[in-house]
């Protein structure tokens, strides 16, 4: 077993685990499921296919995979995973507690659409788009009383 090809299969399998816990598109974690399952099927090391500049011929690898591989190799890590495994803030994962959010709704919120602090979660309630996401199961009008007993700077309810 080539260690470039182990190390890298590992990483793939991790990120699609952190993927599937953030639910992110299900055909991109089954991308990277795939892709490491190959790189340990791989006769060759990785490295000596990537010098050819044949990375995409290898089954499930397109050009996202194939440069996430570069970098990996050329610097030891991929700064996408870095950013996957980073734990959510204490008080964003407490977010998780008002009505209608969980916590994979909560990851989802945080690393996809990047609502950060109280204002820019009330900002998406009042912008009805949070109805539209899969997951939120509450009423809009008692997450956003919730949301204002939190921050007592925001705005009165818009009509």
């Amino acid at each position: 077993m080539h260690e470039h090809n182990r190390q890298l299969a590992t990483l793939f399998r991790s990120m699609a685990d952190l993927l599937a816990a953030q639910r992110a598109n299900p055909y991109r974690v089954r991308a990277y499921r795939h892709a490491a399952d190959e790189l340990l099927a791989l006769e060759e090391d990785v490295a000596s296919i990537t010098q050819r500049g044949e990375l995409e011929t290898i089954e499930g690898v397109g050009k996202d995979l194939a440069a996430k591989i570069r970098e990996f190799l050329e610097t030891g890590a991929i700064r996408a995973y870095e950013e996957l495994k980073t734990p959510l803030p204490q008080e964003v994962k407490d977010w998780a507690t008002l009505p209608g959010l969980s916590d994979s709704l909560v990851t989802y919120l945080y690393f996809r659409l990047g609502i950060r602090t109280i204002p820019d979660l009330e900002q998406l309630i009042r912008s009805h788009l949070l109805r539209t996401l899969p997951g939120f199961t509450g009423s809009e009008e008692q997450l956003l009383r919730a949301v204002q007993q939190l921050s007592p700077h925001t705005s009165p309810p818009q009509p």
